[in-house]
């Protein structure tokens, strides 16, 4: 990949546009430039919060056809440059290219999904009033009407797909947008910009602004932004709900993802299958998705033979350069995550967890990272590691599994290896959490389902069409004198 020579313009209304300042981004995995972005004034910032305002109306009366063509557009767009599009998700995240490759392809789904949902949303709900005397020859009509312009903040770990699951169902709805992409990883999300503003959108639907993180508050509290969708770290997106608890806002928040194994999973076959993905799943992006493994709770009837084919399947993963086809597990997102990482792993051991493998860190890279034992109370136990760390648990019996799942702050997803349908059901009925995932990892996303958690893991549901039901409200429309 070709690193950029000049600034990366920013997306003001729909054009192009440079700001004073700029940003640096650089590779996690060896510091090398991947690029300089230019950066917002607040008086540009401003303008475009105005020209969002402006366009609400229009927007909302753009045909559903050219809002669907225009999603199809970004889509063959973003096909045509996959491959270019994943190195830089690679260079600027450090994310190895097998994962950025995946990460384009569900990018394009998201967007396809976009596309069919503008076609079908929106086209009313006819209901009879009649059903009671007062009501007789009357008919309600519903449509869903936009809020106002939207603000969409974007996390570092997925940088295109996640910057997708604000922006696609905002052009979907017809509803404006500002979206800003993480400073660690701003160049995707800009990319975005530029396929979108090849499209016949009105001017205004759309800008992605790389606004410091330092300059948010006055976005959120922008009365003129009604609605806030934020994907990122609990502690910073409750400070926003908190700081504006008028507005409509959607949290995805952060997990501390369980995977259950059952008693009945006992097979060599069915616990090979589990090994491996629980491995996979445990350490894929460097262990930075909110739907990672981070814990591992085995019935005793399995755990003796499932730990030892886990840990032979975390040696055998890659590591190192992103760019290398071979490599599994590449950087976090900067030294200081690292870091992080690190001193979390240390206090667990320190405070009488048993470390099985890794426990190393170069730079910015960990080693994929075995831990038994671990202390409910420390952090690696009990908050979101977001790095390549998992933990086993032994545990007697499903009540026990399904309590240990439950014993977290935080309740995303949680997958469950079974074979019993009842146990399904029942683990659908216990388990404190947004997904459960049977028959694998928790890891497991559609992006047309709904996607969110309870607890610390958020508010809201993410996934297209929920989306564009957070972006707008339902308004009622009742015809009198009909006759019925």
């Amino acid at each position: 990949m070709t690193t950029a020579t000049s600034p990366h313009a920013f997306w003001l209304a729909g054009r192009a546009v440079t700001g004073p300042g700029t940003l640096e981004v650089t590779s996690p995995w060896d510091g090398r430039h991947v690029g300089t972005v230019s950066v917002p004034s607040d008086e540009q910032t401003e303008e475009a919060v105005a020209a969002a305002v402006a366009v609400t109306d229009e927007f909302a009366a753009t045909p559903a056809h050219v809002r669907a063509a225009a999603l199809d557009h970004v889509g063959r767009r973003l096909g045509e440059r996959a491959e270019e599009i994943a190195e830089l998700i690679s260079a600027e995240n450090g994310k190895p290219m097998k994962w950025a490759r995946g990460e384009v392809a569900r990018c394009l789904s998201v967007l396809r999904w976009a596309s069919d949902e503008a076609r079908r949303f929106n086209g009313g709900e006819a209901q009879r009033l009649d059903s009671d005397a007062g009501g007789a020859g009357r008919l309600a009509l519903t449509r869903r009407i936009p809020h106002g312009p939207v603000l969409g903040i974007a996390p570092f770990n997925f940088p295109l797909n996640l910057c997708a699951h604000k922006i696609a169902p905002a052009i979907a709805a017809g509803v404006p947008i500002i979206l800003k992409p993480a400073p660690a990883t701003p160049i995707s999300g800009l990319i975005l910009g530029e396929l979108f503003a090849e499209t016949d959108l009105p001017a205004g639907a759309f800008s992605v602004l790389p606004v410091p993180n330092e300059k948010m508050p006055a976005l959120v509290q922008d009365e003129r932004l009604p609605v806030i969708s934020f994907t990122g770290s609990a502690p910073v997106g409750y400070a926003i709900l908190d700081s504006v608890p008028r507005k409509r806002v959607t949290l995805e928040l952060g997990g501390n993802g369980a995977a259950v194994v059952l008693a009945d999973y006992s097979s060599e076959e069915d616990l090979d299958k589990a090994a491996q993905r629980i491995a996979t799943f445990a350490n894929y992006q460097g262990g930075q998705s909110c739907i990672s493994v981070q814990r591992v709770i085995a019935d005793a009837s399995v755990y003796d033979r499932l730990v030892p084919k886990v840990l032979e399947a975390v040696e055998a993963l890659g590591t190192g350069d992103p760019s290398d086809p071979a490599t599994d597990v590449g950087p976090l997102v900067d030294e200081a995550a690292a870091k992080r990482v690190e001193s979390w792993v240390d206090e667990a051991v320190a405070a009488g967890a048993k470390l099985l493998v890794g426990g190393k860190r170069d730079g910015a890279s960990y080693a994929p990272t075995v831990l038994e034992n671990v202390p409910s109370d420390t952090k690696a136990g009990c908050e979101e590691i977001f790095g390549p760390v998992m933990s086993f648990q032994k545990v007697e019996g499903e009540q026990a599994a399904f309590a240990a799942v439950n014993d977290s702050p935080y309740g995303l997803q949680a997958g469950v290896f079974t074979h019993d349908l009842q146990a399904a059901f029942r683990a659908h009925r216990a388990l404190e959490v947004g997904g459960v995932v049977i028959g694998d990892v928790p890891s497991y996303r559609a992006d047309q389902m709904p996607y969110g958690g309870t607890k610390q893991s958020g508010v809201g549901r993410e996934g297209v069409r929920f989306a564009m039901e957070d972006y707008t409200y339902e308004r009622v429309m009742v015809l009198t004198g009909l006759e019925l």
